[in-house]
């Protein structure tokens, strides 16, 4: 793939010019990478996995940087850093994503203490000072969606309080997403209800992956950076060198047609294929129809997310009954809402394709899941917002 990384400007911080002049390849996470000097990388658990399996992580700080890493020059700004202006700290939500991001950057974690008491209630103290600092506060609000947004909340109160420059919410999987609009009458819009939670809670900024709809950026009165875990899957897509003659992007039901014209532009503007999905009243059994021609070819289907993966397993049934060839399903949101693990473990697909937006629980592994690492993405996200750079341009 081609690299996605553009040169910033003169006018960056000097400790990013080491960084300006790699190729940017998202799957490659630098969660094996060693540390700068300095700079302690305590990973708890496995932060890849491939085909179900954890993988023994290689991160050891006895190990040499890579290249990018490596100058004298950006080990001390780095180092200097993370004494300075800017500060990451994680929620409980999705600790190993949190450590995986800030071990990218050269940076270490900031001190914080949650706990709760008997009663359930949240308590949240930082355990450094963070006066005056850019601060970036990580936490997906994924199941327990009620929890860890509350656990966010009293997270950016907790940072107000201290005298914080700016607060931004890094949030990978944005919950509460789905619900940006009324279908029926006296229906709430809790997206728009979240956003202004996170908002009146104190924080200057947003920085969200892959949200389900568009809309959901309109619903926040403060700057909201959108990024997308599309060219993680796309450079992992890439390496399995699989002919683009017999590629079809198919999109899974008629709402998700522009993500996935989209990602079939990019894997060398590939044919797209949708599952038409019909009811044709209550009770009455789903009507499927497949709009494209799938036979004898390799079929990627794309979602934001998979929840209880009834839509998908569906669609890769209909798929296999029109011919395809193999059957990938692509996701940057792993929800697995019971029963998508059997759902997805029956053998309808050569591959699920995840990242690690949200933590995958061990009793969730299966031969066939693949999960991806969003840290390189989002730390590169993280730079170029504290740097005042493009955000969008690693996109284009």
């Amino acid at each position: 793939m081609t690299s996605l990384l553009h040169s910033a400007s003169p006018s960056s911080l000097a400790s990013r010019e080491s960084l300006r002049t790699r190729t940017f390849l998202p799957n490659r996470s630098c969660s094996r990478i060693a540390a700068p000097n300095g700079v302690r990388c305590n990973v708890g658990e496995p932060l890849k996995y491939a085909n179900g399996k954890p993988s023994t992580p290689l991160l050891k700080t006895e190990e040499m940087a890579p290249n990018f890493l490596a100058t004298e020059k950006h080990l001390v700004n780095a180092t200097t850093k993370n004494d300075t202006r800017l500060r990451i700290f994680s929620g409980t939500a999705n600790p190993a994503l949190s450590q995986e991001i800030a071990c990218n950057m050269g940076l270490e974690l900031g001190k914080i203490k949650i706990k709760r008491f008997a009663d359930g209630e949240i308590y949240v103290q930082l355990q450094e000072s963070v006066r005056g600092c850019d601060v970036y506060l990580v936490q997906p609000t994924c199941p327990p969606a009620n929890e860890n947004l509350m656990e966010l909340l009293i997270m950016i109160d907790a940072c107000r309080r201290a005298s914080a420059k700016n607060i931004t919410a890094v949030i990978p999987y944005f919950g509460y997403a789905r619900a940006d609009r009324k279908t029926q009458g006296r229906e709430s819009i809790a997206a728009k209800l979240v956003a202004n939670l996170i908002t009146e809670a104190g924080a200057n900024r947003v920085l969200a992956c892959d949200l389900h709809s568009g809309q959901s950026m309109g619903y926040f009165d403060i700057p909201v950076d959108h990024v997308y875990g599309q060219p993680v899957i796309l450079d992992y897509l890439a390496s399995k060198t699989i002919c683009s003659d017999d590629l079809v992007v198919v999109s899974p039901d008629v709402g998700g047609v522009a993500r996935a014209r989209a990602f079939a532009k990019k894997l060398s503007d590939a044919p797209l294929a949708i599952v038409d999905k019909r009811r044709h009243g209550h009770n009455v059994a789903e009507v499927m129809n497949l709009i494209g021609d799938v036979k004898g070819k390799v079929a990627v289907m794309v979602d934001d997310m998979i929840d209880t993966a009834g839509t998908i397993t569906k669609g890769a049934a209909l798929l296999h009954q029109e011919g395809a060839r193999e059957v990938y399903a692509c996701s940057t949101h792993a929800v697995f809402s019971p029963p998508a693990i059997e759902r997805l473990s029956s053998g309808l697909f050569q591959e699920v394709i995840i990242t690690n937006t949200i933590p995958v629980s061990e009793q969730n592994y299966f031969p066939q899941l693949t999960v991806l690492s969003v840290a390189n993405l989002l730390g590169e996200t993280i730079w170029r917002v504290h740097d005042d750079c493009s955000v969008s341009s690693i996109f284009k």
